[in-house]
């Protein structure tokens, strides 16, 4: 008999989901604008807590692409990008004609390290080029080194955009991740904690920047009756539908959360004492992670031998999907010109880590399908 399919992060309706779509099919509420959109945006800067101002686009990776516009960055500039991450925060650096300057992780949060960091913008500097932006990242949920990222932020004064795309709802010291940087940025595809089945956010600080990212994602059209347009725009704004599936969502959100976190202490708990595996984890009480993906990794020498892959094909046979880590930017043959900075930290993390089921919809049939294959691991 074929057993069904557990997938690493699949979508999780709440229920109400449906009503909003309802209401704007019965308003004819169809187009990239209407009620929902206006909705969502409110949702999420109620949610946020601070004083911020979302922009809802169809994607995460468009976010990115207008926070760097709205950072000014330009053909010929440079951009520092945290190299272990999905290729969609290096992406848009590109499109601009700008060149990506890859960093480095450091082994507590698997995030952009302080001290690589600090290496490129001295290099940079010394050949009289001052980078125009740094991408960080929030890997898997998990917090990066706010206070010592903000800090070199400032000093050599350097704006963050703040790639919080897998982080929506995770905190440091209490404030919502997604609010740190110059601009920040939120996902809702598919696999995300909650889902507009594609979409994103930008979030500004001040209104302005809103308003800005706005009109470039609706094609930069001016004020007049009839279409001109002095910039060049974009076709990134997030649909009224959309919006309504995700103003639904957000009803659900700290529930999706708390199952996220408790696939984590199963994981925790069904891998205790285990040599030579590691359940990636929050370093400290200051960093708080909705363990968007929860993780592992495997060292080999620990671990008589096993791997990382020997996990992820074990997990295969038995229809159960899980997947090696990013692999770090500076790796991939798109980008294998790029300047690097650091040492081999997320070179180790993606030979030796391993992405586990998470979603907040498995059952308990599921997890102990999940288990069985956990317990013949370590036997």
């Amino acid at each position: 008999m074929n057993k069904s399919k557990i997938w690493l992060s699949s979508p999780h309706m709440g229920g109400n989901e449906q009503q909003f779509v309802n209401e704007a099919f019965a308003a004819n509420w169809v187009a990239p604008l209407g009620p929902n959109v206006t909705g969502f945006e409110t949702d999420l800067e109620q949610y946020l807590e601070e004083d911020v101002y979302v922009g809802a686009l169809s994607s995460g990776t468009a976010a990115l692409h207008l926070g760097l516009i709205l950072l000014g960055v330009q053909p010929g500039d440079e951009v520092i990008c945290q190299s272990m991450t999905f290729s969609a925060s290096a992406n848009p650096i590109a499109y601009l004609g700008a060149s990506p300057i890859f960093v480095d992780s450091e082994p507590n949060t698997w995030n952009i390290c302080p001290n690589a960091l600090e290496d490129a913008i001295k290099d940079r500097l010394s050949k009289g080029k001052k980078p125009k932006a740094i991408v960080a990242v929030h890997l898997y949920g998990m917090p990066f080194e706010v206070e010592s990222i903000l800090s070199i932020s400032k000093q050599y004064d350097i704006p963050i955009l703040e790639d919080s795309a897998e982080a929506l709802g995770s905190t440091y010291k209490g404030k919502k991740c997604g609010t740190f940087g110059a601009i920040g940025v939120l996902s809702f595809n598919g696999n995300k904690i909650i889902t507009t089945s594609g979409g994103g956010a930008l979030v500004a600080h001040k209104k302005e920047l809103k308003e800005k990212a706005v009109f470039l994602a609706t094609q930069a059209r001016d004020t007049a009756p009839h279409y001109q347009h002095s910039e060049i725009g974009y076709n990134y704004r997030l649909s009224n539908i959309c919006a309504g599936i995700g103003r639904g969502q957000m009803q659900v959100l700290d529930k999706h959360i708390a199952l996220r976190r408790r696939m984590h202490t199963f994981y925790q708990e069904a891998l205790k004492g285990v040599e030579g595996v590691t359940v990636f984890s929050e370093p400290s009480s200051d960093f708080y992670s909705n363990h968007w993906l929860s993780a592992l990794v495997i060292d080999p020498v620990k671990c008589n031998g096993k791997t990382r892959e020997d996990l992820r094909l074990a997990f295969e046979v038995e229809n159960i999907e899980s997947r090696p880590l990013w692999k770090p930017m500076h790796l991939q043959p798109v980008f294998a010109n790029c300047l690097y900075f650091g040492g081999g930290v997320s070179e180790h993390l993606f030979a030796n880590g391993l992405c586990l089921p998470s979603g907040s919809n498995l059952t308990d049939e599921e997890r102990n399908r999940i288990l069985d294959v956990l317990q013949r691991f370590k036997n």
